[in-house]
């Protein structure tokens, strides 16, 4: 897991494709999934954060995460001892699980920041920070081998 300032995003090793969209974002980029090349792409959306979740985690692709507006609130914990609510399902590339006994970090996402989750970092997305509020996200997916 990488948590950073999207300044920092050269100092990296990730896909130069995703880091040049990734730099170029604008707060009026078009809510709708955005190929970039042949393995990578973009999930750019709009919701009201939340009370509760799942963890996630994803085989495949990795995911690139920034908020364009609003706060959230990231849950990170090691992907190791967590029990599986709902199977993987390739086509989605998610399997869904249930709150482990590993620590869980919190991680504060909001505007000019980043997250970079791999395939290990189990991770509950989209919720509130002090109040739901509403937010705009974007997730590049960047396949993996």
């Amino acid at each position: 897991m990488i948590y950073d300032r999207i300044e920092n995003i050269d100092t990296y090793k990730l896909d130069s494709v995703a880091v040049e969209f990734i730099k170029n974002l604008s707060s009026d980029i078009e809510c709708k999934k955005h190929i970039l090349s042949d393995n990578i792409y973009a999930n750019v959306e709009e919701y009201t954060t939340k009370d509760v979740g799942y963890f996630e985690a994803h085989r495949d692709y990795l995911d690139i995460q920034i908020l364009l507006s609003g706060d959230e609130i990231i849950e990170y914990t090691p992907l190791l001892g967590l029990k599986t609510k709902d199977e993987y399902d390739k086509t989605r590339d998610i399997e869904f699980f249930f709150d482990g006994e590993s620590q869980i970090t919190p991680i504060k996402l909001q505007k000019g920041l980043f997250t970079v989750l791999y395939p290990q970092d189990a991770h509950k997305p989209q919720l509130k920070f002090k109040s739901n509020m509403p937010v705009k996200k974007v997730v590049v997916k960047v396949k993996l081998n």
